[in-house]
């Protein structure tokens, strides 16, 4: 698997390729955004396999072809958990991110069947591997020159498989008939990441 690592910013001649749909993930100093973390990594990665990872600014955060990737309507970002992520992206690149697939979302409304709804549990049934999440618990933040082979394929790994992991569980859902739930759920995320960022951390429908 080859990882292409930028800083700052995607190359304009990368984001001409990005046409239908990537797949988006972000690794952060910590889950308390934007309280107290930053965010330190994004990774995309786009129909056809190929893995990005970009380090931000951390002092600006401009990403001006990246983010034009983030709002454009016609391009599809797939993420698992966009919750975190869309979160993020939003409050450091001060964008709207358009036009999105959650994977947990999906898996939670359709795979009824079990309560594992991580992504190695995704990746296992959907695409019979079996994930290292090891190299979770990182200093991200660092340098990404400085980030160990063992960093850069397990922050590849949270987004190489989106794709066919969204296209299962897109099926499921059909079949189901529970696409109009899903896309219910989709629409409440705005709300449910404003409750986020306002302090609102529980769940407000709770007695």
């Amino acid at each position: 698997m080859k990882i292409n690592k930028f800083s700052n910013d995607l190359p304009k001649e990368i984001v001409a390729k990005i046409k239908d749909s990537v797949a988006i993930d972000t690794e952060a100093t910590g889950l308390k955004i934007p309280e107290r973390d930053k965010l330190s990594l994004i990774q995309l990665c786009d129909a056809s396999g190929n893995v990005y990872v970009i380090q931000p600014d951390r002092k600006t955060y401009k990403a001006p072809n990246l983010v034009s990737i983030l709002e454009d309507e016609k391009i599809l970002k797939i993420g698992h958990y966009l919750r975190f992520d869309k979160n993020a992206l939003e409050f450091f690149l001060k964008c709207k991110i358009k036009n999105i697939f959650d994977t947990k979302i999906a898996s939670k409304v359709v795979r009824t069947y079990t309560d594992q709804h991580g992504l190695k549990n995704l990746v296992y049934e959907f695409c019979n591997k079996n994930l290292d999440k090891r190299a979770g618990s990182s200093d991200w933040n660092k340098n990404i020159n400085e980030l160990t082979d063992k960093q850069l394929e397990y922050a590849a790994n949270d987004v190489i498989y989106l794709h066919k992991i969204k296209n299962e569980l897109e099926k499921m859902l059909k079949r189901e008939n529970r696409m109009d739930l899903y896309q219910n759920c989709i629409t409440f995320l705005d709300t449910r990441i404003a409750l986020d960022q306002s302090g609102f951390k529980f769940d407000i429908f709770e007695h």
